[in-house]
């Protein structure tokens, strides 16, 4: 596919990228990454809210990463207040993307502790990428309150986030949060440290000795 030279061309990339056939969007996306016009910004941006496929989304998210981030990150915040969980998740997986620290206001503690799980995943993934240094210890802080959160995928996500931050930010939050009332929390905390040191070992087998570990009554008494 070409890209567009005068508006009935660029009308006709606008239709691509609404064609019912996937395989049309996907192919609509790519070139217009390719070939980067930023009159189409805004509707990659509202596309990304509504796309149904993954690869898909990844390519129109690459499409934009190919703007400039002086066009897209102001728009892709927008999307930030969305009451759409789609636009605000994929709008952080491309600010993620794009790496640009002036998004970094915009990813709100509201937005780390969304109801919607993916959200905060994508959340976590965007802070831990445009973090500025020496706020490492705040955002840690607000990523802790999420810890026993949801199944495994949230779970997993959230201790690949802290583990990113680095163990002196983490280690005193998950050692109090081992002491817990809720054993989710002390479960959680105990394999993301276990993890953190032993990466290799898996999440599950982390998992699996955290929960013995609380059974047993040792959890933060190693060390």
């Amino acid at each position: 596919m070409t890209m567009p030279t005068n508006d009935t061309d660029a009308r006709r990339t606008l239709q691509g990228l609404e064609d019912g056939n996937p395989s049309v969007r996907l192919r609509t996306a790519l070139a217009v990454g390719t070939a980067p016009e930023p009159r189409f910004v805004d509707k990659l941006v509202d596309r990304c809210a509504i796309e149904p496929e993954f690869h898909v989304r990844e390519a129109l998210t690459w499409a934009l990463t190919r703007h400039s981030p002086s066009t897209t990150v102001p728009k892709l915040v927008d999307e930030l207040r969305s009451e759409a969980a789609q636009a605000r998740s994929q709008a952080l997986h491309t600010l993620s993307k794009i790496g640009d620290r002036r998004a970094w206001p915009a990813i709100t503690r509201a937005l780390l502790t969304d109801a919607d799980d993916e959200v905060a995943r994508s959340a976590w993934r965007a802070a831990v990428a445009l973090v500025p240094e020496g706020e490492e210890p705040e955002l840690a802080g607000a990523l802790a309150t999420q810890l026993g959160r949801g199944e495994r995928a949230t779970r997993l996500s959230l201790s690949r986030a802290l583990i990113a931050l680095g163990g002196e930010v983490i280690t005193p939050l998950l050692r109090a949060a081992m002491t817990d009332p809720d054993p989710r929390v002390r479960r959680h905390a105990l394999a993301t440290e276990r993890l953190s040191h032993n990466p290799d070992a898996g999440f599950e087998f982390a998992i699996e000795e955290a929960k013995r570990a609380v059974a047993l009554g040792t959890a933060g008494r190693e060390g």
